[in-house]
């Protein structure tokens, strides 16, 4: 039996800046991020696997925001001449994910370049006290630092 401690500290949301285009994204509800490889099965003889074959991998994730952030991206992609945020270049955006355990100790790093957002959208419901915009993405690469 494995020992886990169940007094250790997970991440606290306050201990997490999520950078969009260099600017820290204060109007930030949720995001997530994942790399995904390709895995299959190689079977020979009999029923049962004889190893795992890897094949592509991909990077991918999304943003959550308050209304008046994702306005914000969409007014600076077209003041650079773009219709709105999912037509600027993969090759000009950068999330950059920082965030510590707890207060003292070192800051880890997620860089993901290349980033391609894949939907905008506007969206309200009934009795909600602010829009939240959810801007799914695929991207070229991701670092953990």
């Amino acid at each position: 039996m494995a020992n886990i401690n169940i007094t250790s500290s997970e991440c606290a949301w306050s201990h997490f800046e999520v950078k969009l285009l260099s600017k820290v994204i204060k109007g930030l509800k949720g995001f997530s991020t994942k790399k995904t490889v390709e895995s299959e099965h190689i079977y020979g003889s009999g029923n049962e696997p004889i190893d795992i074959m890897k094949g592509n991998t991909k990077y991918e994730g999304n943003i959550k925001l308050l209304g008046f952030e994702a306005d914000a991206l969409n007014k600076a992609a077209q003041a650079a001449g773009y219709e709105d945020i999912t037509e600027v270049p993969h090759e000009l955006i950068v999330i950059t994910i920082s965030y510590k355990k707890r207060p003292g100790e070192k800051i880890n790093t997620i860089v993901t370049s290349g980033v391609q957002f894949t939907e905008d959208g506007f969206e309200m419901e009934q009795g909600a006290k602010n829009r939240e915009v959810t801007l799914p993405y695929i991207a070229m690469s991701r670092r953990m630092i």
